[in-house]
C-alpha cells in the first residue's frame, strides 16, 4: 500500500478520533477535535498531491479517497446536527447527493469505468471542509465566551446566522456539483 492510500486510511481513523474529542465535555477536547479535523482535512489535500507528483495514482485511491472524504464530512455534519448546530434537512440533502453519486460511481465500476472527482466536486468538498472548520471554531469561541462570561444574545444570534448562511452555501454547492457529475456521467445508467 503506497503513501497516498495510507493517508486515505488515516483520514478514516482520524474521523473516529475527531468524533470522540468532539463529544467529550471539555473545552480542551473541543480544541483537540478542531485540530484533529484540520489534520484529517489536510490528508485529503496531501494524498492527492503526493499521488499526482510521484505517479502513485491507483484504482484503490481513486475509489477510496472520495469515500474517506464522505466518511469524514458526513460524520462531522451528523455530529453537528446532533449538537443542534446545523439543520437536519440540510444534512439530509448532502447525504442524498452523496448516495446518488456513490451509486453512480458503483454503476460505472460495474461497467469497468471510473468516475473521478470533478472540479465542482473538489470545490464542494473544499467548501464543506471550510464550513465545518469554521463551525468548530465557533464552538470553541462560544465555549470560551461562556467561561469568560462575555457571550451575549447578540453573539448567539450572529453565531446561529453565520452557521446557517455557511450551510446554505454548502448545500447549494453540494446540489450544483451533484447535478454536474450526474449530467456528465448519466450515460452510465443507460449503457447495457
Amino acid at each position: 500500500m503506497n503513501l497516498p492510500n495510507k493517508l486515505t486510511i488515516l483520514r478514516i481513523i482520524l474521523t473516529v478520533v475527531f468524533l470522540f474529542f468532539l463529544f467529550a465535555h471539555s473545552l480542551m477536547f473541543k480544541v483537540f477535535a478542531f485540530f484533529t479535523f484540520i489534520v484529517a482535512a489536510f490528508t485529503d489535500f496531501l494524498d492527492g498531491r503526493i499521488a499526482r507528483k510521484y505517479d502513485l495514482i491507483s484504482d484503490f485511491g481513486r475509489f477510496m479517497d472520495p469515500i474517506a472524504d464522505k466518511i469524514l464530512i458526513l460524520s462531522a455534519f451528523l455530529a453537528l446536527v446532533e449538537m443542534g448546530l446545523v439543520p437536519a434537512w440540510m444534512v439530509v440533502i448532502i447525504i442524498a447527493r452523496e448516495c446518488v453519486i456513490t451509486g453512480l460511481r458503483i454503476a460505472a465500476l460495474r461497467k469497468q469505468k471510473l468516475i473521478e472527482a470533478s472540479l465542482t466536486g473538489k470545490h464542494k468538498t473544499a467548501f464543506q471542509l471550510f464550513t465545518i472548520i469554521i463551525i468548530l471554531a465557533f464552538i470553541i469561541f462560544k465555549e470560551i465566551g461562556h467561561r469568560l462570561e462575555f457571550w451575549t444574545s447578540n453573539f448567539q444570534y450572529y453565531y446561529e446566522m453565520s452557521i446557517f448562511c455557511l450551510m446554505l452555501v454548502t448545500v447549494f454547492l453540494t446540489i450544483v456539483s451533484g447535478i454536474s457529475i450526474f449530467l456528465r456521467n448519466k450515460e452510465v445508467l443507460y449503457e447495457k
